[in-house]
């Protein structure tokens, strides 16, 4: 149960502390967009996640709304798309998984110092 309950506030205060920032950065930084381009994002993105949950694949909610902007962003006009911003985020997506894993790795081995384990 205390697990549960660490994992929702920590995701609650991870949305909180940059939820808006991630909005800015996908609705406005990357490609400008419209509510109509926002409602056929927000619509490719569920599906995406719809398809994949029925097949019990693990997929990102943020890489899916991500991909879609961008594919919605070069549909509307790919020289609207800032590909720096793109790049940012791709990087941002590479590092993620090898950077959880260091810091999964440092806390546990703290743990295992400290005799927890």
């Amino acid at each position: 149960m205390w697990i549960v309950l660490t994992c929702a506030v920590v995701m609650a205060l991870g949305t909180a502390s940059g939820g808006w920032r991630i909005i800015k950065t996908l609705g406005h930084k990357m490609v400008k967009l419209h509510p109509i381009h926002g409602f056929a994002a927000e619509t490719s993105s569920a599906t995406v996640l719809t398809v994949a949950a029925h097949f019990g694949m693990p997929v990102s909610t943020t890489h899916s709304i991500s991909t879609a902007i961008m594919g919605v962003g070069f549909a509307k006009n790919p020289r609207a798309l800032k590909l720096g911003v793109v790049e940012r985020i791709v990087w941002a997506w590479i590092l993620t998984i090898p950077a959880a894993a260091g810091v999964a790795y440092l806390i546990f081995k703290a743990i295992e110092a400290a005799g927890w384990s």
